[in-house]
C-alpha cells in the first residue's frame, strides 16, 4: 500500500499570495524612519516644531524659541541640533542669530503630525483618562460635591458637581502621583468654587494669580512667598498653561522652608474662574495664554526657570521672585510690614 504525503502546495501558495512582504517597508527604511521618530519623541521638540510652523514666516529664531519653550538657550540649541541632524529642520545664520525652519521635503509630513495626528492623540487620551478616572471614583466625587454644595450655598448643586468633576479630570491628565488625587481635586475644586462665588465682588480680600508654564516652579515660589509675607490679607492662586506632573523637588524644598504645608503645592491648570476672580495676574514665561479681562491688572515678570537649576540656582531664582513679590505687596498692601529677609 502506498502512502501519499499530504500536499503543501495549496497552503504554501495561499501563504505566498497573502504575504505583504512585497509591499511592506524594508528594514533599512524602517531603521531610517525610526531614527527620525525617535528624534521627534520628546515633548520639547514637538513644541518647538509647533512654534516654528505656527510662525507667519515659517521660521523662528533661537532666542524666540527659548522664550516660548521656557528653558535656557543652550538647551534649546541642543534640541534643535537633534532635529537638524535627522533632517527635520534646516538652519540659516543671520548676523548673531540662527533661524530654523522645517526642511522643505518634510513640511507636509510635519503638518500631518501637528495638525492631524497630535490633536487626534490628545482627544483619544483625554476621553480615555476622563472615562477611566470618573468610573473608578464616581461615588467619592459625588460625596465631595455634596459636601462642597453645603459650603457654597449660593451656587447651584449642578455647578458644584460639574466643578468637582472637571477639577478631578483636569488634574488626572497630568498628575504624577495619583494616590491623593481625590483629596487634591477636592482642594482644587474648593478654590475654583471660591473664585466663582467671589468674582466681581470688590469688597473681598484682594486676590493675586501667578501663572507660569508648568506651575511647578516659579508660580509656586511666588505664591509661597506671598502667603508667607501677607498671610490672609491676600488670596493667592497659582496655575500653569501646561501643568507638570508634580512640583520640582528643589522648589518643594524651598516651599517647605517658607512654611508651606505638605500637599499645599500641586500643579494645576489655569481656569477662567481664577482669572476672573483675580485683581492682579502675574505671568512668568507663559506668553499670552492668560485671558485678558478689562479691569484686571497684568504684570509679566522675567525670572529664571528652576526646572533645570541646581539648588543654588533655585535659591537665586527665589531671590529674583522675592524682589518682585515685595514690590507687588508694597503696591497692594502699603501698610504691610515685610521682614528684611525671607
Amino acid at each position: 500500500m502506498t502512502t501519499v504525503a499530504p500536499s503543501t502546495s495549496t497552503t504554501e501558495s495561499a501563504c505566498e499570495q497573502g504575504s505583504p512582504a512585497a509591499s511592506s517597508m524594508s528594514l533599512d527604511s524602517a531603521v531610517q524612519v525610526a531614527t527620525v521618530l525617535k528624534a521627534l519623541a520628546e515633548p520639547l521638540r514637538i513644541r518647538m516644531l509647533s512654534f516654528i510652523t505656527s510662525s507667519p514666516t515659517g521660521e523662528a529664531c533661537v532666542c524666540d524659541i527659548a522664550t516660548v519653550a521656557d528653558v535656557a538657550q543652550p538647551t534649546v540649541s541642543h534640541h534643535l541640533k537633534v532635529l537638524k541632524d535627522v533632517g527635520v529642520l534646516t538652519s540659516e545664520r543671520r548676523g548673531t542669530w540662527v533661524y530654523y525652519r522645517v526642511a522643505p521635503a518634510l513640511r507636509g509630513a510635519v503638518g500631518v503630525l501637528l495638525d492631524a495626528f497630535a490633536p487626534a492623540t490628545l482627544e483619544a487620551a483625554e476621553r480615555a483618562s476622563a472615562a477611566a478616572g470618573l468610573d473608578d471614583v464616581d461615588h467619592v466625587l459625588t460625596r465631595v460635591a455634596e459636601t462642597l454644595a453645603e459650603t457654597f450655598p449660593s451656587l447651584t448643586p449642578e455647578t458644584v458637581t460639574t466643578t468637582v468633576r472637571e477639577s478631578y479630570t483636569a488634574l488626572a491628565r497630568t498628575a504624577g502621583v495619583r494616590s491623593h488625587l481625590v483629596v487634591t481635586a477636592e482642594r482644587f475644586a474648593r478654590q475654583r468654587l471660591q473664585d466663582i462665588s467671589t468674582a466681581g465682588d470688590t469688597t473681598t480680600v484682594p486676590q493675586v494669580l501667578f501663572v507660569c508654564v508648568a506651575n511647578a516652579g516659579r508660580s509656586q515660589l511666588a505664591a509661597g512667598l506671598v502667603r508667607r509675607y501677607a498671610g490672609d490679607r491676600l488670596v493667592v492662586r497659582s496655575a500653569g498653561s501646561a501643568p507638570a506632573g508634580d512640583v520640582h523637588p528643589q522648589v518643594r524644598t524651598v516651599l517647605a522652608d517658607l512654611g508651606a504645608s505638605p500637599g499645599e503645592a500641586y500643579p494645576k491648570p489655569i481656569t477662567d474662574d481664577a482669572v476672573r476672580a483675580a485683581d492682579v495676574v502675574v505671568t512668568m514665561g507663559c506668553g499670552d495664554t492668560c485671558p485678558i479681562l478689562p479691569g484686571t491688572r497684568y504684570e509679566d515678570w522675567v525670572v529664571g526657570d528652576p526646572a533645570l537649576a541646581s539648588h543654588e540656582g533655585v535659591l537665586a531664582i527665589t531671590d529674583q521672585i522675592d524682589a518682585h513679590v515685595r514690590e507687588l505687596l508694597a503696591s497692594l498692601l502699603p501698610d504691610l510690614e515685610i521682614p528684611a529677609t525671607r
